[in-house]
């Protein structure tokens, strides 16, 4: 089983890696599997790497979910 979690990209550090927000943890990210990642932008993240760029709106609802499930623990 695989997961993944959404987090923003606040800054793009090089050109494979970029910081990205997690709910106020920042850690760098590889974005070496994604293409053209710019600073605004929603990353999914697995393991340390960006697999897929989400919208906001598909990021927000995710997020909303882990809490969720998270609370329920």
């Amino acid at each position: 089983m695989c997961l993944a979690y959404p987090g923003k990209v606040v800054k793009i550090l090089n050109e494979n890696q970029a910081l990205v927000d997690f709910g106020g943890v920042k850690k760098a990210v590889n974005t070496s599997l994604v293409d053209d990642v710019k600073i605004g932008e929603y990353l999914l993240v697995h393991a340390g790497y960006a697999i897929q760029v989400i919208d906001e709106e598909e990021a927000k609802k995710t997020i909303e979910i882990w809490k969720e499930l998270l609370e329920s623990i």
